[in-house]
C-alpha cells in the first residue's frame, strides 16, 4: 500500500454537517483525491432525483452530495465495529471506497436517464474504476488488489459478506442517507429516520462475517427504517407529477432519436453518440460507449438543446414536448389501477383515435406506467434479527413487516390535459 498524504478536507453537508477527511490518514488521503477526479466531480450534475424537482421544489441534490454522504454514514459504521471488533480493520479501504464511488457510473437524469438510453449505472461504475486514467491509477497504486475487490462488493461477491451488506442490501448505508436526504430536500416528511440508533444497534458476527441486529435492541427501529421507505416510494419517488415529467423527458429524446436516425436532425458528438447506442439498445443490442463519451454526458450538457428545440420548431412534436419540459407544462396522470384491462385498452384505443384526428402523435402524447411499490421483500435472505434461539427473519417476528410485504401496484395513464373529460366519463362508467 503506498503511503499518500494530502491536504486534509471539510465537506459541510446540509445533512451530516462537517464531514472532514483526515489527509494524514492514507485511506482517507486516497478518499480526498478520488473526489478531486473529474469522473467524481461529473456527479455535481447528475441530479439524485431525476425530475422530482417538478414536484419539490428543493430537489435540487446532486448524485455528488449523495455520494459523499454514503461515504460519511459508512465510515461511521465500519469504524464503530472496527473499534469492536479488530480484524476488520484491513477492509477499511475497499469499504469506504466502494461506498464512495457506488454511484459514479450514473447517466444524466440519474433513474430516468437509465430507462431512456438503456444503461445501467452499476456496469458503469466498474468500467470507470477499471478505465478511468484518474480513478484507475489511484486506485491501483494504493493497494493492486483493491480494483478487483471493488468489483466483487459490487457483485455482492467479496468474502467478508459485512462490507457487501454495508453498500448495497435491505438495510445499507447507501439507503440509509437517501431516505434522509431526499426528505429533507424534497420538503416531505416521510423520511425521519433514527439514524443514530439504527446505527447503535447494528452489529457484526465473526461467525458469519455478516451484519448482525439484536432483535430485543433493533426490532423497532428496523420497523421504523422500513415504514419511512415505505412512504417515501408511495409519496415521493413515484409521485404522479413525476411520472409525468418522467414520460415528456422520455418521449423528448425517443422523438430525437428518431429524427436522428431519419436524418432530420443534427446533434452535438456526445448527444448523438448516446442516441445512437440507445437505437442500438432498442434493436436488442447492449449499450456500448467509449467511456470519455461516457463521462462527457450530464444533466446540464443533455438540457441545453431543449431551448433550441422548442425555439426552432423544425419538429412540431420535439418543440412542443421540450417546451412542456422548460416550462414545467406537463400531462396529466390518472390511476387505472381499478379500471380492467379490457377497459384500460379500450380508452387508450380510443384516446389514441381522438389524438389522431386532432394532429397529435399518440405515441409522444400518450403512455401508460406501472409503479410497483413492496415495502419489504425477502431478497438477500431479507433481513435477519439475533434472538435466543438464533437468527430469524424479520417478517416472522413483526406483524408490521408482514403487512408490508404485499406489493402495491398502481397503472397511470399519462396524457394532455385537454383529454381529462374523455378519461373522467370512462372512469365514471
Amino acid at each position: 500500500m503506498a503511503l499518500r498524504f494530502c491536504k486534509s478536507r471539510t465537506y459541510h453537508d446540509p445533512l451530516h454537517g462537517a464531514i472532514s477527511l483526515d489527509g494524514g490518514d492514507p485511506v482517507e488521503a486516497l478518499l480526498i483525491r478520488l473526489i478531486d477526479t473529474s469522473a467524481f466531480q461529473r456527479l455535481r450534475r447528475v441530479r439524485q432525483l431525476d425530475t422530482a424537482f417538478f414536484t419539490f421544489h428543493g430537489a435540487e441534490g446532486s448524485r455528488f452530495t449523495h455520494s459523499v454522504g454514503v461515504l460519511q454514514v459508512t465510515r461511521r459504521l465500519f469504524d464503530k465495529l472496527a473499534r469492536r471488533y479488530p480484524e476488520l480493520r484491513p477492509y477499511r479501504a475497499v469499504t469506504l471506497v466502494a461506498a464512495l464511488l457506488h454511484d459514479i457510473g450514473h447517466a444524466p437524469f440519474s433513474h430516468a436517464g437509465e430507462e431512456i438510453f438503456g444503461c445501467r449505472h452499476e456496469v458503469w461504475t466498474a468500467r470507470i474504476v477499471r478505465e478511468d486514467p484518474q480513478i484507475a491509477t489511484l486506485v491501483a497504486e494504493f493497494d493492486p488488489q483493491l480494483p478487483a475487490q471493488l468489483e466483487q462488493v459490487w457483485q455482492k461477491q467479496f468474502p467478508l459478506p459485512l462490507v457487501g451488506q454495508l453498500i448495497a442490501s435491505q438495510l445499507d448505508c447507501d439507503r440509509f442517507d437517501y431516505l434522509m436526504r431526499d426528505s429533507l430536500l424534497t420538503g416531505a416528511q416521510y423520511g425521519h429516520l433514527d439514524l443514530d440508533r439504527i446505527l447503535t444497534v447494528l452489529d457484526y458476527d465473526p461467525e458469519t462475517g455478516s451484519l448482525s441486529i439484536p432483535a430485543r435492541k433493533g426490532l423497532g427501529a428496523i420497523e421504523h427504517y422500513l415504514v419511512v421507505r415505505y412512504f417515501m416510494y408511495t409519496q415521493v419517488y413515484q409521485h404522479p407529477k413525476s411520472l409525468c415529467a418522467r414520460f415528456i423527458l422520455e418521449r423528448l429524446f425517443k422523438r430525437a432519436q428518431v429524427l436522428l436516425h431519419q436524418g432530420k436532425i443534427e446533434l452535438d458528438p456526445i448527444l448523438s453518440a448516446w442516441c445512437w447506442a440507445a437505437l442500438a439498445v432498442q434493436k436488442g443490442d447492449p449499450f456500448e460507449l467509449p467511456l470519455p463519451l461516457y463521462l462527457a454526458a450530464d444533466d446540464v450538457m443533455f438540457s441545453y438543446p431543449f431551448r433550441f428545440w422548442a425555439m426552432a420548431g423544425k419538429d412540431r412534436i420535439l418543440a412542443d414536448l421540450a417546451r412542456r419540459y422548460l416550462d414545467r407544462d406537463l400531462f396529466k396522470a390518472r390511476n387505472l389501477s381499478r379500471l380492467p384491462e379490457e377497459r384500460r385498452q379500450e380508452l387508450v384505443a380510443t384516446l389514441s383515435q381522438k389524438m389522431q384526428q386532432d394532429g397529435l402523435d399518440p405515441e409522444s402524447y400518450l403512455g401508460i406506467r406501472s409503479a410497483h411499490v413492496q415495502g419489504y421483500s425477502f431478497y438477500d435472505q431479507g433481513i435477519q434479527l439475533k434472538t435466543e434461539d438464533g437468527y430469524v427473519e424479520i417478517a416472522q417476528l413483526s406483524p408490521l413487516v408482514r403487512s408490508l410485504v404485499e406489493t402495491q401496484s398502481q397503472v397511470w395513464l399519462i396524457f394532455p390535459r385537454p383529454y381529462s373529460d374523455i378519461v373522467e366519463r370512462a372512469l365514471s362508467a
